[in-house]
């Protein structure tokens, strides 16, 4: 089986976004398992090589990601010109040249020329300032590849939580949370769960709004008026969710630990405790889109950026979420593809497989009992 191609955008150019992405594809072992695709330029990824020292790490270059060299690091130069790079330091060109990054590695995910994306951090107030109209990755990639609806899903082995409201302030979150917002996410974070990790049945947690889910409406009336009857209408669909619980005591518990999914309703309420249980090796992937998009968990570190002390763990692990999704969302599709003309072949010339419609007509069993799960 040839193996998945996965383009990474590398972020703004000084901070450690490159360094990471360098010190993840330079283990040899990585091209056992998909061929990497780096959306940048040959003389960027070479100075950032050899700023950390990387002597025997060797990338191929080439104009576009449609076929790359299997079994080698490519790189697509999105771009000719020298850049004047001010590592550890947030700059015009730290904008311009990832967002020119990110736009090519985003053109070729439509193209299907790579099968996945990862994104290497960027600084989002450079990017604006070169025309960035967006609040981030998630909401730039939600327009660019469906223009509808997505879900910031935080991934660590045994953690997942999605967020309602993603890059707002805190003073715009109760007006942004609606019933409607509530239920899409949850509806996307059902098929998540069940398409890209393969959970059949995923048990999914809501978490409330106000400091302990309101306390029976003295502390806010959110979590009756808005959160509770999207539960109770999502179990009547045959979901499998609970809530609202309260976020502090629900992680401060362990309850977590018993479930497969989680949806917080802003960004900090889900993303604080995800980080504090597990930074470093998680991972942010961008759940309900027409393609598979990670990157990992934390940002530009201008701080350290430059002095080789970024720890590649959550890059790396990104990058094999994005090969696992890849996988797992092709089976899934595969599995699913036209279950009712598949399934109802079978039975064409069974006469003791099918049964009465109540109508004069008949039903396949099986097909029956397909309808009914669908």
């Amino acid at each position: 089986m040839e193996k998945k191609k996965i383009g990474i955008s590398i972020g703004d150019i000084n901070g450690v976004g490159l360094e990471v992405i360098l010190k993840t594809v330079s283990d040899k072992k990585i091209l056992d398992f998909c061929t990497p695709i780096v959306y940048a330029s040959s003389k960027v990824v070479s100075y950032h090589k050899n700023m950390i020292d990387l002597e025997d790490f060797h990338f191929q270059s080439i104009n576009s990601g449609q076929n790359p060299y299997h079994g080698k690091v490519n790189v697509v130069n999105c771009w000719n010109e020298d850049v004047n790079i001010t590592i550890g330091a947030p700059s015009v060109n730290g904008g311009k040249y990832a967002y020119k990054s990110l736009a090519a590695a985003t053109q070729e995910l439509k193209d299907g020329y790579i099968d996945a994306l990862v994104t290497a951090p960027i600084h989002k107030k450079g990017m604006q300032d070169t025309g960035f109209q967006f609040t981030g990755h998630t909401e730039y990639l939600t327009k660019e590849l469906n223009g509808i609806e997505s879900l910031m899903l935080m991934v660590n082995d045994s953690l997942r939580v999605g967020v309602v409201t993603n890059h707002l302030p805190l003073k715009d979150v109760a007006n942004a949370i609606t019933k409607e917002k509530i239920g899409n996410k949850l509806k996307i974070l059902n098929k998540t769960l069940k398409r890209d990790f393969g959970i059949e049945r995923p048990s999914i947690a809501i978490l409330g709004l106000n400091p302990h889910a309101g306390d029976g409406g003295i502390l806010g009336d959110e979590e009756e008026r808005l959160i509770r009857p999207i539960i109770i209408e999502s179990k009547k669909k045959g979901y499998i969710a609970n809530g609202p619980f309260p976020a502090d005591g629900f992680f401060g518990s362990g309850d977590y630990r018993k479930f497969d999914g989680i949806l917080a309703m802003y960004h900090d309420q889900g993303l604080v405790p995800f980080k504090a249980l597990s930074f470093g090796e998680g991972v942010n992937f961008t759940a309900g889109l027409s393609a598979i998009r990670t990157s990992p968990d934390h940002g530009t570190a201008f701080n350290i950026a430059g002095m080789n002390m970024a720890n590649p763990s959550s890059f790396r692990r990104a990058l094999f979420l994005a090969i696992d999704i890849a996988k797992q969302r092709g089976n899934f599709d595969k599995s699913h593809e036209n279950p009712i003309i598949s399934r109802s072949k079978k039975y064409t010339q069974g006469e003791d497989e099918m049964i009465k419609d109540g109508k004069g007509g008949k039903k396949n069993k099986d097909l029956t009992k397909i309808l009914h799960n669908l």
